[in-house]
């Protein structure tokens, strides 16, 4: 199980942009390893709305350091990590206090932990996906709107997800960008042929990842029709994964799908397996 930072922010008022407190703590192996917490001086009002919410009052924050003081710390901490927060909102905060600061905004890659307890639980796949009712599903006990206890609670959330499905943070990472239920994916059900025993690819174990121009259930076809058995996923077995084109074009890392990943690990450790683009492929098709 990978590390992971999970973060929460407060605003001062409507205006998200209005940070006046950080949370964020640090998950290795399913566990908390570090933990920081800042106030923040927005220099800027504090709504009665939110102040109820968060308890935290101008006079708190007077001798705190502002947004742009603290983003150097924050951003050391982000940079390069994948960092939960329940719903885009905190993302979207920092994004936008950066800018009003003139700062950079975080480096790093984001994985929302509603997204992920939306498709964990079907309970809360439609709506009580806030992060007290999650917690409460999971039985998670924490104090609501204090930033350090949030993101804590949203990180054990990610936990519990993964232990509940088995799918690892990359997997997550994958998950999120598709629909709660798969079957309703604009890939379609998962897609898998037995391939044509007189295609001069037979014996070829192929599976699809990123976007297509075609259809899965057309790459699918294409594939058996030259032999290939078609997987809906990548095992040990699969010796080619193609890729849509503008995927390969990503730079490396998290952007790359789980599938591109486990295929390169494969690859290391010895397996035989060939990642070639969309484009490679249908000539492929096309020249058999």
């Amino acid at each position: 199980m990978s590390s992971f930072i999970a973060l929460d922010v407060e605003t001062a008022n409507a205006d998200m942009a209005s940070i006046c407190s950080i949370g964020a703590a640090r998950f290795e192996n399913g566990q908390m390893v570090d933990e920081w917490y800042s106030l923040i001086n927005p220099q800027d009002y504090f709504d009665e709305m939110n102040v109820s919410i968060h308890g935290i009052r101008q006079s708190d924050v007077h001798d705190a350091p502002n947004y742009e003081q603290a983003s150097a710390i924050l951003n050391e901490m982000l940079r390069g990590a994948v960092v939960i927060t329940h719903t885009h909102f905190d993302r979207v905060a920092l994004s936008q206090a950066s800018k009003r600061w003139g700062v950079s905004i975080p480096t790093c890659t984001w994985l929302d932990s509603a997204r992920v307890a939306r498709r964990t639980w079907e309970q809360c796949s439609r709506s009580g996906y806030g992060l007290a009712n999650v917690c409460g599903i999971i039985e998670y006990q924490f104090q609501h709107h204090n930033a350090l206890e949030d993101a804590k609670a949203s990180g054990q959330v990610l936990i519990a997800a993964m232990n509940k499905t088995g799918i690892d943070l990359e997997g997550w990472l994958e998950r999120v960008s598709q629909p709660i239920d798969p079957a309703q994916s604009s890939y379609g059900p998962a897609i898998q042929r037995d391939g044509n025993p007189d295609g001069p690819l037979f014996g070829e174990v192929i599976a699809f990842t990123g976007t297509l121009a075609i259809t899965r259930a057309e790459a699918a076809d294409l594939a058996a029709s030259i032999g290939c058995e078609v997987a809906s996923g990548v095992t040990k077995k699969t010796t080619l994964l193609v890729v849509g084109d503008m995927d390969v074009m990503r730079l490396a890392g998290h952007e790359k799908s789980a599938k591109h990943r486990k295929a390169e690990a494969l690859a290391e450790q010895g397996s035989s397996i060939r990642i070639i683009r969309e484009t490679d492929f249908r000539e492929l098709v096309a020249g058999a």
